[in-house]
């Protein structure tokens, strides 16, 4: 009990209870970006809540259109040589001009067509339940993001209607279940569909619903071939996809009608919502057969539908509940949750603060990436998480490697979701095959390679612009996700046998691909800073295609000195790591230019778009760790750059708001941390708090959520930093179960601004550096241990 009351009054100088995590409205969703999300990793739904004609748009994270082959353009290598001499020699524009038909991905295996780029992930179906209701009352609908169930109740002539959804990871199996308390009073009609025929999209798409018995609806069709693109073999060879639904009605009747179910009179009815493809994982391919989504969906429909709907939920909480709450943040005093969500936003646009939206939201990115990216899923979150309407949607939904796939993993590791990984983890590994065709095809070099973008089928090609779909620094990047999943974790296994074999491999094509400059650097060519260009001196015209970029030579560094750090923990391959510690050496430095902001180019061009989304040349700042306090004129010029950018317009989409509030918790601006967060609130925010760049694409959410855990803890240095960024309006608050390198996990409790109560876990047993403000206080805790920090020591 003593040990209990001082726990108590070390952490409780202020002592709050868990704000709602929850949103609610108090009307359906009219459109899908006010529609609620679940999902389990592999299978997700966008669930509307409408009292009469119910709406559940389904995705199963595999269904992609297109098909597998190398995409590398087999012309690349042999003008390699001649567009990097025109670059050394400031002739941008004729070396685009030669890379443009030689460089852009083709359309099939090594053919010199060049691909637009390649196609989009898809909706599955949609789920119609006709309530045939009208005129209902005290209606509510919300999505509890602890226990990740979404509910709808409303009333109709006294009787009270509830649905609620659930995507289950434990059983693989979307469920709903559908009650109403006066017993025969259920009544539904359900079907399937897809998006209408209408759609041009849609006559690339073979598609059927039927109806199995009294009780089984299924939906099965075939993507195909678009205009005669993709050639490769018989058209079998592109993806089969199918979604099945089954009814367990509680009295009542169900018949079949219609390529429907006709519920009547029912007490209570679940639903159990399945799809599958035939999409190979492991070989990033599809495997042939005509009935292998068929029946691949049919197993785990049987698996599934062995259980009641109460095994499930109960089965669900389980697994699903403890990872939420491994994670509390409260912020200032607990605010009653008696406003709508889109009320409270939309008092956010209008100027109001609200600490508790910014919790919740901080809150709902973790819940959307423990929701996109776990077991049983097969893929990574893509640009809009799991979570997709469209047959062909914006930037096709995929994969992009330049930030945007990079920002979805930004919380995992600090935000206790490391588990989350994994499915990131797979899919690169599974990718290098393909990246290794690239790299030889379009390089001559060694190792693998992706460049900007990639899809399910693992194409690593420059993608639709050699302008700024060339960046393959890419792979690097991607590659330091895997050392910080070990950084957080010490999990040596993984490094051993997962991380290192990836990234060593990437080394050697970066040995291979480096090149040296006029200036006497080694330095990536070509290349482009992602998405940007400068006004070429000579020309006057806008170009991107380069070399040297500073984010290259950042990431680089940064990737360079991870290789040899691993290959130093797992005592190995000391003659790679002098050979990779000399490339560091002639790497181009991070400079300042005349008016002492970092320079994006290696040299000093003028902006063609000074308020650009991307702020690349800050990748030192964050997510690298070059640019520190320890670099006084670096940190200076970093500051300097974020406010011209903004001078400029910057930050206009969602997810490079995002990264700016990453920057300014870095830079210790807490004050910018607060109005960016509000701006990004305010300015790219979705009803159903999804982000929106616009439109919609989920790495706002991430990269916010990271944002907000960066503002609270940072652990890239020597020490761990607890509150380095706390907005002065976050005067009191706490924090439960945020992660740092190094293997701890941290509770933190702050009044009046000041640490008011530190708790400490480690999972390893290591020495450890904590610090507050100008304060540092070295500890030893043994593994599994729990220490209660002496905070006085700190202040």
């Amino acid at each position: 009990m003593k040990k209990i009351l001082i726990l108590f009054l070390l952490l409780g100088n202020v002592v709050h209870g868990q704000q709602p995590l929850c949103l609610w409205y108090k009307q359906p969703a009219l459109r899908w970006e006010e529609a609620l999300p679940v999902g389990n990793g592999r299978l997700g739904a966008m669930v509307f809540g409408k009292a009469d004609k119910e709406i559940l748009q389904i995705n199963e994270e595999s269904v992609w259109a297109g098909n597998k082959f190398n995409d590398a353009n087999p012309n690349a290598f042999k003008v390699l040589d001649t567009i990097r001499q025109l670059l050394f020699a400031n002739k941008n524009d004729e070396a685009l001009a030669i890379a443009q038909p030689n460089f852009v991905a083709v359309d099939g295996e090594n053919s010199t067509q060049i691909a637009r780029n390649f196609r989009s992930n898809q909706t599955l179906m949609n789920v119609n339940i006709d309530y045939g209701l009208q005129g209902y009352t005290d209606y509510r609908r919300e999505l509890n993001i602890e226990n990740g169930i979404a509910t709808t109740t409303f009333t109709v002539n006294g009787i009270e209607y509830k649905q609620e959804v659930l995507a289950s990871a434990p059983n693989n199996v979307i469920v709903v279940r559908i009650t109403a308390t006066k017993p025969g009073a259920l009544n539904a009609f359900i079907t399937l569909d897809r998006p209408d025929p209408k759609d041009t999209a849609s006559r690339f798409t073979d598609c059927k619903v039927t109806a199995s018995g009294s009780r089984l609806l299924v939906l099965s069709g075939q993507i195909n071939d678009k205009e005669g693109k993709e050639r490769r073999g018989p058209a079998g060879l592109h993806m089969r996809f199918a979604g099945m639904l089954q009814a367990a009605p509680t009295g009542g009747t169900i018949s079949a009608y219609q390529n429907g179910l006709q519920v009547k009179n029912a007490n209570a009815v679940t639903l159990y919502i399945q799809g599958a493809t035939n999409y190979n994982a492991v070989k990033q391919d599809v495997d042939p057969g005509a009935t292998v989504a068929l029946n691949k969906c049919r197993k785990l429909l049987q698996q599934a539908t062995l259980r009641s709907y109460a095994q499930i939920h109960a089965a669900h909480l389980k697994d699903f509940e403890p990872v939420m709450k491994k994670v509390q943040l409260q912020i200032n005093e607990a605010v009653a949750d008696e406003i709508p969500t889109d009320e409270r936003l939309q008092q956010v646009r209008q100027g109001k603060e609200d600490l508790h939206l910014v919790a919740l939201y901080f809150q709902y990115g973790r819940y959307l990436l423990l929701s996109s990216s776990r077991r049983p899923g097969v893929l990574p979150a893509n640009l809009q998480g799991i979570w997709n309407r469209h047959l062909e949607a914006p930037w096709n939904a995929d994969f992009h490697t330049n930030i945007n796939l990079q920002m979805n993993y930004w919380p995992a590791e600090v935000c206790n979701l490391s588990q989350t990984t994994a499915p990131l983890f797979d899919f690169m590994d599974y990718l290098r095959p393909q990246g290794r065709i690239t790299a030889k095809k379009m390089y001559n070099a060694r190792g693998w390679v992706v460049h900007h973008c990639t899809d399910a089928f693992g194409k690593t090609g420059v993608q639709a612009n050699a302008a700024w779909g060339t960046f393959p620094m890419a792979a690097s990047w991607m590659c330091l996700h895997f050392w910080e999943h070990y950084a957080f974790t010490l999990d040596y296994a993984f490094l051993k046998n997962k991380a290192y074999p990836i990234m060593k491999e990437h080394a050697l094509f970066v040995e291979d691909f480096l090149v040296k400059s006029p200036e006497g650097y080694l330095v990536s060519s070509p290349g482009s800073s992602p998405e940007n260009r400068f006004i070429h001196p000579v020309t006057g015209k806008p170009t991107g295609l380069t070399y040297g970029p500073t984010m290259d030579s950042q990431i680089l560094r940064e990737f360079l000195s991870k290789c040899i750090a691993a290959a130093n923990l797992l005592r190995t391959d000391s003659v790679d790591a002098v050979r990779w510690q000399g490339i560091i050496a002639q790497l181009p430095p991070t400079r300042t230019g005349k008016d002492g902001r970092i320079l994006e180019w290696i040299q000093e061009y003028e902006e063609a778009e000074p308020g650009h989304r991307h702020i690349s040349h800050l990748f030192g700042l964050h997510p690298g760790t070059q640019i520190t306090e320890q670099s006084p004129s670096l940190f200076d010029g970093a500051l300097k750059t974020l406010t011209g950018r903004l001078s400029k317009g910057g930050g206009h989409t969602g997810w490079s708001r995002a990264w700016i509030i990453n920057f300014y918790a870095r830079l210790k601006q807490a004050d910018s941390v607060r109005s960016h967060l509000q701006a990004l609130l305010a300015k790219s925010t979705l009803p159903n708090l999804f982000d929106n760049h616009p439109p919609f694409q989920i790495d706002g959410n991430f990269g916010g959520t990271a944002g907000i855990a960066e503002a609270l803890l940072q652990s890239h240095g020597d020490y761990v930093e607890v509150l380095p960024a706390l907005p002065a309006a976050w005067a009191n608050g706490s924090v439960t179960g945020l992660c740092a390198r190094g293997g701890f996990e941290l509770d933190i409790s702050w009044k009046d601004g000041v640490l008011s109560g530190l708790v400490l876990r480690s999972t390893t047993g290591r020495n450890i550096v904590l610090k507050f403000r100008q304060h540092l206080l070295p500890l030893s805790i043994e593994r599994g241990k729990e220490v209660v920090v002496p905070v006085q020591q700190l202040l």
